[in-house]
């Protein structure tokens, strides 16, 4: 191992409190080599094994475990699928506008996170550039949820303004009023709640 970005590892699947799969861009071993294999070096790797899951993938992300099977982002073409370990194909279940980062699931639900891409190098030259196209879309910022029986995007969330880009989702259960507070401006010395903390979550 060496701190030089060769491979560009960046998302995790935790099965039972330990690792299980793992994401990167490619599999080159040069350091910021995984830069030259955006398009299609991504692969999804077994931990345990070592061993090379599916490959052929675009800046995959976010590989998560549910309802026994393995989900993911493959965010340089758009697509949200899964992993069939049977023929190691990424089976393409719905498309979204956005560079995608950030899964998680309630029930028979994902709910993905959408990014603008950077204009830079990194995001340019990519499939997504030619499904959004063929879309007739514009990248945007925020979430969809994806029904997973159908493929179907059943709600969307566009966030507009300086925030482009969203790096994770985490589904809150059982919370009624979420919010967000920054730390660069002094709006969290003027934030009230009322009633008791334990009032927020509903029994």
């Amino acid at each position: 191992m060496a701190a030089e970005d060769r491979c560009h590892l960046n998302g995790l699947a935790m099965q039972e409190g330990r690792a299980r799969y793992v994401t990167a861009v490619s599999q080159s071993d040069v350091a910021d080599g995984w830069r030259d294999r955006r398009g299609d070096g991504g692969c999804v790797i077994d931990v345990a094994s070592g061993e090379i899951v599916v490959a052929g993938l675009s800046m995959p992300h976010s590989p998560r475990l549910h309802n026994g099977r393995l989900w993911l982002l493959d965010s340089g073409t758009g697509y949200f699928g899964y992993v069939d370990p049977e023929k190691g194909n990424f089976e393409r279940v719905a498309f979204c506008p956005g560079y995608l980062r950030g899964l998680s699931f309630i029930g028979n639900f994902a709910v993905v996170g959408l990014s603008r891409p950077r204009g830079n190098r990194t995001f340019s030259g990519l499939a997504l550039d030619d499904n959004l196209a063929k879309a007739d879309s514009d990248a945007r910022c925020g979430l969809m949820v994806i029904d997973l029986k159908s493929g179907d995007i059943v709600h969307w969330l566009r966030i507009d303004g300086v925030v482009e880009e969203l790096y994770d989702v985490v589904i809150l259960p059982g919370a009624v009023r979420p919010m967000a507070l920054g730390f660069k401006t002094d709006e969290i010395r003027r934030v009230l709640n009322v009633g008791e903390p334990g009032a927020l979550v509903p029994n």
